[in-house]
């Protein structure tokens, strides 16, 4: 074998490495989250009562989620409005 060809075979295995690393570093917390998250919607959607706060804000707390509502609002107007061709 030449030097060449040993270091196209390093590479590819230090590519291997790397990326069975990164896949198994997840253990699969993605997956679960994702589940919990749409069995709240799916909750949620049932019965919208369960998902309300009753108890009272925090200092400030009101004032970032208003600040926060608005431009999460625009941000989607802005997205609609770019996929209508505007």
């Amino acid at each position: 074998m030449s030097i060449q060809s040993l270091g196209r075979y390093g590479a590819v295995l230090c590519l291997a490495a790397l990326v069975s690393a990164c896949s198994s570093t997840s253990s699969g917390k993605p997956e679960r989250q994702a589940a919990s998250a749409s069995r709240v919607t799916a909750e949620c959607k049932a019965s919208r009562s369960k998902c309300l706060y009753e108890g009272a804000y925090e200092s400030g707390e009101r004032d970032y989620a208003e600040e926060e509502a608005k431009r999460l609002n625009l941000a989607e107007v802005e997205r609609l409005r770019r996929s209508m061709g505007r």
